[in-house]
């Protein structure tokens, strides 16, 4: 690995935090940040745009034409490999070669097919030095869900749960609002907003209608809401139903029912799929590869009862939990997940800290799967 200055770490982290303002914007495409510089200052800043625009190459290329600064012999921070191929904007190598830069210093290599180190290849063909590595993690953090979806066809699932600090998420009467501080569900619409799904089951709708949607953070469109709802009891006049695109998958309905919804459904522009399991219920990892393949989705935000979420944990769909704990006690009611009950503890699935932080007066805890 390259011996990185100082210099180089400053500005792949200045790279790294143009890129968060990329979230919620650039889906599915990834979110990229980039920062050029010549004779130790920064001469363009830009991160990716909304699909069918600028990435984030071109963008701190514009910036510093914008100011007036010559780009031949300067270096390109980027904290994803540029990409070399025509899709909905031509390659960002083209514009980089044409500019005559000197170097790029890669975060993270593009695991698309399409560049997955062809990109590298090309600048270095054209005699521009180019090194990787640096902040390599960090970059593939901001991207979970694209890197996900491009090696293994599906995409990163995180749910996202709250609860008493004795781990109740509902009173026994069902009533949940509000376990959590406001300041708490502020920040998970900020997750919502960076999702490209969001993800609940019949049983949320039934009992909270919910919108599902992101508010109070600026996202350049909605994300696709997906129901899932084995026997397509939901309620037409149901507010998830009315609120932007809609996805819902079910298994074998009743074909009165099937025939009595399917019309109204797809006027109000809400796609059914069928897709059942052995044993009646949805199939979810089926969904989850459906989602990928179909709608390019990096990141699924589950938001759900206890049912579904143990569903989801048992049948191994989930990759990061999100949980909120609020500094209450409830006693009874339901836990976070219909989970177990186990025979022993070998049979449990472990998970390990990702980060904790006081959000309002609830503690917010980040878990992925342990390896």
């Amino acid at each position: 690995m390259p011996n990185f200055s100082v210099e180089d770490q400053a500005m792949m982290l200045e790279a790294l935090q143009l890129a968060l303002s990329a979230k919620g914007i650039s889906d599915p495409n990834p979110s990229v940040g980039c920062v050029i510089t010549k004779n130790h200052e920064i001469i363009g800043r830009g991160f990716t745009q909304e699909p069918g625009h600028h990435h984030a190459e071109i963008m701190a290329i514009q910036d510093a034409q914008r100011q007036g600064y010559p780009l031949e012999g300067a270096t390109v921070y980027v904290t994803l490999e540029p990409c070399c191929h025509f899709g909905k904007t031509p390659p960002c190598t083209q514009a980089l070669i044409a500019s005559k830069v000197a170097k790029v210093v890669i975060a993270a290599i593009d695991p698309n097919p399409l560049v997955a180190s062809k990109g590298v290849a090309e600048l270095r063909d054209h005699g521009i030095l180019v090194e990787t590595g640096l902040f390599e993690l960090e970059a593939m953090m901001q991207n979970l869900g694209f890197m996900k979806r491009m090696k293994d066809g599906l995409p990163w699932v995180r749910l996202k749960m709250a609860a008493s600090i004795d781990g109740i998420s509902a009173l026994p009467n069902g009533k949940s609002q509000w376990i959590t501080s406001q300041e708490a569900r502020a920040d998970g619409h900020v997750w919502r907003g960076q999702a490209s799904v969001l993800m609940t089951g019949i049983g949320t709708v039934a009992a909270d209608n919910p919108q599902m949607n992101v508010r109070g953070t600026f996202i350049k469109e909605q994300p696709l809401r997906a129901i899932i709802d084995s026997h397509l009891d939901i309620a037409l006049d149901a507010k998830i139903l009315h609120n932007g695109r809609c996805m819902i998958f079910c298994a074998n309905p009743e074909k009165a029912t099937l025939d009595a919804k399917l019309n109204t459904l797809a006027d109000l522009n809400v796609e059914v799929v069928q897709m059942p399991n052995a044993f009646g219920k949805v199939d979810l990892p089926g969904v989850m590869r459906y989602l990928a393949q179909e709608s390019s989705a990096n990141e699924v935000h589950v938001e759900a009862g206890y049912k579904l979420n143990g569903s989801l944990l048992r049948e191994h769909c989930v990759d990061e939990l999100l949980l909120y704990f609020s500094p209450m006690l409830l006693g009874q009611g339901a836990g976070l997940a219909n989970l177990g009950p186990l025979e022993s503890l070998p049979e449990s699935t472990s998970w390990k800290f990702l980060d904790q932080q006081l959000i309002g007066s609830d503690l917010r805890l980040r878990l992925i799967k342990a390896i």
